[in-house]
């Protein structure tokens, strides 16, 4: 049997990706940073008959919970199929570039991108163990530099200094993730839910919980012939996936 792991997965897109993961044949573990919400995640994807999910108290801004986390799935399993690094903040509004403290900036990126850098080499290991490992870091659209430098682009004026460069500095730690592992099986993209209606945004989004979940699936499950290093949003561009970094 396939594992997994999904950070933030007790609640919205992490959690419907695992529940989509689960139907697939996996055993998801649902990260979480407190166990309680986990634990209540997995009993109700359990009343759904999806036995194979394991709750796991993982905060990745602690390098002790990872560590924990990781000394966990590790006596449970010597293999780990899917990392999807979903975990993330978006430091509240508004943001500006001259006036957001630097603290607000210190916590979001302590997640968005430290956090993930914390998880994935905690658990690259049991990654390299798998057979087609694949990792999925959950990005933004938001985060295209080139977009944001076009005057018409219809979100041009949408600017949040904070999430948006954590999320641009996320797309590039996958860049060079991909490219130190380029000569082994792991495959590692960058990609965008979407604008998903969800607690994050305040249920602002326009799309569901199911469609941006099954974007992140789609990149865990790839084949052989998969892309490695790329940034796709297919909510903007539905033929090819890519979009402009």
């Amino acid at each position: 049997m396939k594992t997994a792991l999904i950070t933030g997965a007790n609640k919205s897109i992490g959690f419907e990706a695992a529940r989509q993961l689960l139907r697939q044949g996996f055993h998801v573990y649902i990260g979480s940073r407190s166990l309680a919400k986990g634990q209540q995640a997995v009993e109700q994807l359990r009343a759904e008959g999806l036995s194979e999910a394991e709750a796991v108290q993982l905060d990745v801004t602690d390098e002790e919970s990872v560590n924990a986390a990781r000394a966990t799935i590790g006596q449970r399993t010597g293999v780990l199929d899917v990392l999807i690094n979903n975990a993330g903040i978006n430091g509240g509004a508004p943001q500006s570039a001259t006036g957001t403290a630097v603290g607000v900036f210190e916590d979001v990126y302590a997640t968005n991108v430290f956090g993930v850098v914390r998880v994935t080499q905690a658990f690259l290991d049991l990654l390299q163990q798998s057979a087609q490992p694949r990792i999925v870091n959950v990005s933004s659209g938001m985060a295209s530099l080139t977009r944001h430098n076009d005057p018409t682009w219809k979100y041009y004026p949408n600017k949040a200094a904070v999430y948006h460069t954590s999320k641009a500095a996320l797309n590039m730690y996958t860049i060079v993730l991909a490219y130190e592992l380029r000569e082994t099986k792991v495959k590692v993209n960058a990609v965008d839910p979407g604008f998903t209606a969800t607690d994050f945004n305040h249920h602002r989004g326009t799309g569901t919980v199911e469609e941006a979940a099954a974007r992140l699936v789609k990149y865990a499950l790839l084949g052989e012939d998969g892309p490695t290093g790329r940034f796709v949003s297919e909510e903007n561009t539905p033929v090819t996936g890519d979009i402009p970094w």
